[in-house]
């Protein structure tokens, strides 16, 4: 369907994934340039209605569901899929949950519990009168892998629960195309969440992802890639930090050299100087880490070729 004045395709939470596959069936298929507007239900499927519903008893198969999948015409394997986002709305109500034995604090936390968080006028309203500015970001965006299942709450280099805070209004997302038409999907919004989310989760919340995908043919890049105005950012999942750091430097000294020229031994030099190595989340199946490249650094020139 499209909204009222025809200028959209609206991609319905009804139709939701739980895990990343070849065989997806894609509920729309759209052309490269069209607005795509993505409905999202909450990380934990609207489960959570209140502070008495507590995280045991949310039902495992609904977690972290995306809507899609999306078939973009023409995306090929051995493309690029990019994915600029253009506005990301959230829900008046956002939720978290503290869970024992769960995320990187879990055995300092005792009791389950749920929050409920007010989201008004862009301020979200925490317990002990603390309000917060918040800045919505995409905590799964990924796209069909070449073979195999991957839970929506697992990242990859297809993308997947990357749990990013860069991927939010204004930034695009490069992904690899593995298969016909790449098969988009995403979800898990926040209304806020820092580096790390170390808790198990940010403000989790409902609410819509409005982007416009681009297709850049014979493309391959090693990883994920997040461009914003001032920079772009590596990203890599592993299930320690240690190798995803390994992983992501071979990776980001590969795609800085292929766009500069420099030797590999300049791009190591550059980028121990200029490079930003940070968490983005330590919660989920595997971890994931990235890198800031600022675009002063490459002087015009893009990563993304």
């Amino acid at each position: 369907m499209t909204d009222a004045r025809g200028q959209s395709k609206i991609i319905s939470a009804d139709h939701v994934i739980y895990a990343f596959g070849p065989e997806m069936t894609h509920c729309k298929r759209v052309l490269p340039g069209e607005i795509l507007v993505f409905e999202t239900q909450d990380c934990f499927g609207g489960q959570i209605k209140t502070e008495e519903d507590t995280f045991d008893k949310v039902g495992w198969d609904r977690i972290n569901p995306a809507t899609g999948p999306v078939f973009i015409e023409g995306a090929e394997p051995g493309d690029t899929l990019s994915i600029e986002i253009r506005d990301i709305q959230v829900k008046d109500t956002g939720i978290m949950v503290q869970v024992p034995k769960m995320g990187a604090l879990g055995h300092l936390i005792r009791n389950q519990k749920t929050v409920l968080v007010t989201i008004r006028n862009g301020l979200a309203h925490m317990p002990n009168d603390i309000i917060l500015e918040c800045r919505p970001m995409i905590g799964v965006i990924g796209v069909a892998p070449a073979q195999g299942c991957i839970p929506t709450g697992t990242p990859g280099p297809h993308g997947g629960n990357m749990d990013t805070r860069v991927i939010t209004k204004g930034s695009t997302v490069y992904l690899p195309v593995n298969v016909p038409g790449a098969l988009l999907a995403l979800g898990d919004l926040h209304a806020l969440m820092g580096d790390g989310e170390v808790l198990i989760c940010g403000i989790e919340t409902a609410g819509t992802v409005t982007v416009t995908t681009h297709v850049l043919k014979r493309t391959v890049l090693p990883c994920p890639v997040v461009e914003t105005e001032s920079a772009f950012y590596t990203i890599w999942s592993e299930e320690s930090l240690d190798r995803a750091t390994g992983e992501l430097l071979e990776r980001t000294v590969q795609l800085v050299s292929r766009a500069t020229g420099w030797s590999i031994e300049d791009t190591i030099m550059m980028l121990s100087v200029k490079g930003n190595l940070g968490i983005s989340q330590v919660v989920d199946p595997l971890k994931t880490v990235r890198m800031e490249i600022p675009k002063s650094l490459l002087k015009g020139k893009s990563l993304v070729i």
